[in-house]
């Protein structure tokens, strides 16, 4: 079932998605969109923030900060809270054939 769009990408009930402030410590993440403006998204995307990337959320006092694309990355709360992402499945079923 579709419930919205996130800068044109469609993001169904079917996916457990949440804002990158509401994921726990430790997780291993996929971005699934961004929200807010076109230059803040866009200024995500250039830190690393693009769509299906995969994100680790690796501390959570004050700055938020997360692992992508090889680098820690410090992001304040209102700009994570424009990440959307899904918890990535762990185990060997997840793991690419």
């Amino acid at each position: 079932m579709f419930i919205g769009r996130v800068n044109g990408t469609k993001l169904s009930d079917e996916g457990n998605y949440l804002d990158l402030c509401e994921a726990r410590v430790g997780a291993k993440l996929r971005v699934r969109g961004l929200k807010g403006q076109a230059a803040i998204c866009q200024r995500l995307r250039e830190m690393g923030f693009c769509e299906l990337a995969e994100v680790r959320k690796l501390s959570d006092n004050g700055a938020l900060i997360c692992s992508v694309c090889g680098s820690r990355v410090a992001l304040s709360r209102s700009l994570a809270k424009e990440i959307i992402v899904q918890p990535v499945p762990s185990g060997p079923a997840a793991s690419p054939a």
